[in-house]
C-alpha cells in the first residue's frame, strides 16, 4: 500500500493528526512569530567598512523576517573588502529596535558611533539553526571589527527572535576565559559596555531587569537613572529556560533584560511542562512550512521524524539508567530532557548483566523450564512499577498546574492580540504614576546614548559612578527632545494597528520585529492615523531612494536624514513568502 493510499484509507486518523500538528505549530509560533517585513534598504554612496573605526558600535539583532539580506542591502565589509553578515544603519533600518540603537547618533560627534544590523536567517524553518547562525554571524562581526579597531567598544541590542541571539552572544562573551597572555578569543568582556534584550526568552524565573547589577530592579551599574520604582519582579520565566539564566558572567551589571507581564516569550508561568514539551518539539520543526502549507505529506513526515527521534532518545536515556524504575524521574521529565535541541545522548552507558550458561552434570538434563525463567535482577524492577505509576500521575498533575489556565487564557490573544498583545509593550509601557517614567525602549535609548558619550570621551565604564544632574538631563533630552511622547491611550491605539489579527487561522504567525511601527517610533513616510482608521489592506511601501519624511524621527540625525529613509510596513492578512535564507 502506498503512503498516499494509506492516508486515503485512514481519513479519521488524518483528521485527528491535522489539528494536533497545527496546535503544535500555533503554540510554538506564538512566542516568536509576528509579521515578516520586506527588507527596507537605502542606497548610500559608500559601503560601510570595518576599516572605519568608531568609539562605539552597537550590534542590532531584530526579529523574524527583519534582517538585512545580501543582494538587497549593502553589507558591511572588512579591511580586505570581504562581505560580512551585517549592514550599517545607513543601509538597513528596523523600525522596532532602531529607536534604541540609533539614539546615540545625534548625541556624539560624527563618526564616533555606528549601529550595525546583524544578518541571519531570522526565520522558523528551523528555529535553532536560525538562532545559532545569528550567534555565529554576530560573533564574526565582533571579531572583524575588533581586528580592525581594537579600541572600539560594543553594545548589543536584540528583540524577539533576535533577543535570543543577543542573549546567547552576551553569555558567550561573559563566560570567556583569557589565555596565558590575557587575550580573549572573541572580545575582552570589558569592551562590551551594554546589552539590551527586549522579550528575553531565556529569562530566569523572577529575574529583575538588570541581572547581576547592584540594583537589579532599578538600574544597570554605572547609570544612575531608575527604570522603575520597587523590587517586584515580573512573574514567570522565559519560554526557553534551557538557553538562559541570570548568570552573564563578566557582563553582570551591564545587561538590561526587559520583559512585559503577560508576554509569554519571557513571562511564561512555571508548571506548564506539557506546553514546554510542545515548544521544544516546535524548535525542531519547520514552522514556516507548517504555517504556509498546513499538514501535508511532507510536513507530516517532518513532524513524525522529530517525534520519532524524541521517542527513541527517551527510551535510550531510560535504558542507560539501570535503576530508573527506582528513581523519582518521570517519563515526562525524560521527554523534556531529550526534546531539548541541545540534547546529545545518554550521559551514562547501559549496564548489562553478564549471562551465564547453567552447567549440568554429565548424563543429566536441565530442569524443565529453567532455560526460559526470568532472572531475579530482571524481575526486581517490576516491583517498583506501582510506585512508579503513582509518581508519573502525581508528576503530571503537579508539573502542569498552570497548563490549563494558560490555554484557557488564549495565549495567542494574550501575547499578540490588538490592544492587549504584551509582546508590543516595550514601546508603550511607561507609567509615571507608578514610578516608571520611560518606556523600556526609551530607557534603552537613554542608556546607550550615555555609554556612547563615555566611549567618545575615552572613559571606562565605572560601575560605582553616579550621573550628575546635568549628565542625566542631557541623556534624557537627547532621547526625548525631538519626539512627542504619546499618551498611554494613543500608544494602545497604535499598538492595535501593529498587532496581528485575533484570528490565528487567517493571520500568519510572524515575528514582532517586522513591518509595523512601534508606538513611540514616529519615523514614518505615511502619516499616523488612529487605529480605528487603519485598515489591514494598507499597502506595504518600499523605497530605494531617499524620501522626505513627514514626521521627524527622534532617532534621525539631521545630517543623515536624506540618507536614511524608512517606510512603514503595515501588515496584511495574506501570508508573505518565506524569506530566502
Amino acid at each position: 500500500m502506498t503512503i498516499r493510499g494509506f492516508f486515503a484509507r485512514h481519513r479519521v486518523t488524518a483528521g485527528v493528526l491535522t489539528p494536533a500538528a497545527l496546535g503544535v505549530a500555533l503554540l510554538v509560533a506564538l512566542t516568536w512569530a509576528l509579521w515578516s517585513a520586506p527588507p527596507r534598504t537605502i542606497d548610500t554612496e559608500l559601503t560601510a567598512s570595518t576599516a572605519d573605526c568608531h568609539d562605539m558600535v552597537t550590534l542590532s539583532i531584530a526579529g523574524r523576517g527583519d534582517t538585512p539580506r545580501p543582494g538587497t542591502t549593502k553589507m558591511l565589509v572588512d579591511a580586505n573588502g570581504k562581505e560580512l553578515p551585517a549592514a550599517s544603519a545607513d543601509d538597513y533600518v528596523s523600525t522596532w529596535i532602531d529607536q534604541a540603537s540609533s539614539a546615540p547618533l545625534k548625541a556624539v560627534g560624527p563618526g564616533s558611533y555606528a549601529a550595525m544590523y546583524i544578518s541571519y536567517p531570522a526565520d522558523m524553518s528551523s528555529y535553532e539553526d536560525s538562532v545559532n547562525t545569528g550567534v555565529a554571524n554576530a560573533e564574526s562581526v565582533i571579531r572583524a571589527i575588533r581586528t580592525s579597531c581594537p579600541d572600539t567598544k560594543f553594545a548589543i541590542v536584540g528583540y524577539s527572535e533576535g533577543a535570543d541571539v543577543a542573549r546567547r552572544v552576551a553569555m558567550n562573551v561573559g563566560h570567556q576565559e583569557a589565555d596565558a597572555d590575557g587575550k580573549y578569543g572573541l572580545v575582552d568582556p570589558a569592551d562590551v559596555v551594554g546589552v539590551v534584550i527586549l522579550a528575553d526568552a531565556g529569562r530566569a524565573d523572577g529575574q529583575g531587569p538588570f541581572p547581576g547589577a547592584k540594583n537589579p530592579f532599578t538600574n544597570p551599574d554605572g547609570f544612575d537613572l531608575k527604570y522603575q520604582n520597587g523590587k517586584n519582579p515580573i512573574p514567570g520565566q522565559g519560554a526557553l529556560p534551557d538557553t538562559g539564566g541570570s548568570d552573564f558572567g563578566a557582563l553582570a551589571g551591564r545587561v538590561a533584560s526587559f520583559c512585559s507581564d503577560g508576554d509569554l516569550t519571557c513571562a511564561a508561568p512555571q508548571n506548564i511542562s506539557l506546553l514546554q514539551l510542545v515548544v521544544n518539539v516546535g524548535r525542531q520543526l519547520n514552522i514556516d512550512a507548517l504555517e504556509r502549507e498546513q499538514l501535508t505529506l511532507a510536513t507530516g513526515m517532518d513532524v513524525a521524524t522529530v517525534l520519532s527521534r524524541i521517542a527513541l532518545n527517551a527510551f535510550a536515556e531510560i535504558n542507560s539508567q539501570p535503576d530508573w524504575m527506582k528513581s523519582d524521574q518521570t517519563f515526562l521529565d525524560v521527554l523534556l530532557q531529550v526534546s531539548d535541541p541541545s540534547y546529545t545522548g545518554p550521559t551514562t552507558t547501559p549496564t548489562t548483566t553478564p549471562t551465564t550458561t547453567p552447567t549440568t552434570e554429565p548424563g543429566t538434563s536441565p530442569v524443565s523450564g529453567e532455560a526460559d525463567s526470568i532472572s531475579t535482577d530482571k524481575m526486581s524492577p517490576l516491583a517498583y512499577l506501582p510506585q512508579k505509576l503513582f509518581k508519573e500521575i502525581i508528576g503530571l498533575i503537579v508539573t502542569n498546574q498552570n497548563t490549563i489556565p494558560v490555554i484557557m487564557s488564549d495565549p495567542y490573544q494574550l501575547t499578540l492580540a490588538r490592544d492587549v498583545g504584551h509582546h508590543f509593550d516595550y514601546w508603550r509601557d511607561a507609567d509615571p504614576a507608578t514610578g516608571k517614567p520611560l518606556t523600556s525602549a526609551d530607557y534603552a535609548a537613554a542608556w546607550l546614548t550615555y555609554l556612547a558619550k563615555q566611549a567618545q570621551n575615552g572613559q571606562k565604564v565605572d560601575p560605582k559612578a553616579k550621573l550628575s544632574s546635568a549628565e542625566l538631563s542631557a541623556a534624557l533630552s537627547e532621547v526625548t527632545s525631538s519626539s512627542d511622547a504619546p499618551s498611554p491611550a494613543s500608544s494602545s491605539a497604535q499598538a492595535a494597528s501593529a498587532a496581528p489579527s485575533a484570528d490565528p487561522t487567517s493571520q500568519p504567525a510572524t515575528d514582532a520585529a517586522a513591518g509595523t511601527v512601534p508606538p513611540t517610533d514616529v519615523a514614518a513616510s505615511t502619516p499616523e492615523a488612529p487605529a480605528a482608521a487603519t485598515t489591514p489592506e494598507d499597502a506595504v511601501t518600499t523605497t530605494d531612494a531617499p524620501v522626505a519624511p513627514e514626521t521627524t524621527s527622534p532617532q534621525a540625525d539631521s545630517s543623515t536624514a536624506t540618507a536614511r529613509a524608512t517606510t512603514t510596513a503595515v501588515p496584511t492578512t495574506t501570508v508573505a513568502p518565506t524569506p530566502s535564507r
